[in-house]
């Protein structure tokens, strides 16, 4: 069985660190992930996931002194849920990413060489540049595959 979560995308805040009593270290912080769709409009549309990370030990401090808010960062852990009790009893959940690794791809607002690193999904502008090129040689024309035709896709 397989509990893996790979994660690209930008930090919502400041990692937050606690130095618990038995000398361990854990931050927090959360970071956004961002899918870019067409509506049934044609319009471009962001839709963002905000994801609860954890990190532990040296891992944690490293956090503390390398990760700011905004900063792109390439995240690796496991998927757990976590529950509680709050202030006024009430029972409460919470699903976080326990990270194993993570490493930061840009210290600025989430762009790298021009490009969004929030995902790899379309964006506006792949639209613009999904033009086909044309060489001044022409490419021969493959013959179709007739295995082909029975994919379901």
């Amino acid at each position: 069985m397989v509990n893996r979560v790979i994660l690209i995308g930008n930090l919502g805040r400041d990692p937050e660190v606690r130095r618990l009593e038995n000398g361990a270290v854990v931050a927090k912080f959360p970071i956004a992930t961002n899918e870019n769709y067409k509506d049934k409009n044609g319009a471009w549309q962001t839709q963002t996931e905000w994801h609860d990370i954890v990190v532990w030990r040296t891992l944690a401090e490293r956090a503390e002194s390398t990760l700011k808010k905004g900063m792109a960062v390439y995240v690796e852990g496991k998927l757990t849920h976590r529950t509680w009790q709050d202030q006024d009893g009430n029972n409460r959940r919470t699903t976080e990413v326990v990270a194993s690794y993570f490493r930061i791809i840009s210290s600025g607002g989430g762009k790298r060489d021009g490009a969004d690193t929030g995902g790899y999904f379309p964006s506006p502008e792949d639209e613009m540049t999904a033009a086909p090129t044309h060489s001044s040689s022409p490419m021969p024309e493959e013959a179709p595959n007739e295995a082909d035709d029975d994919l379901p896709f």
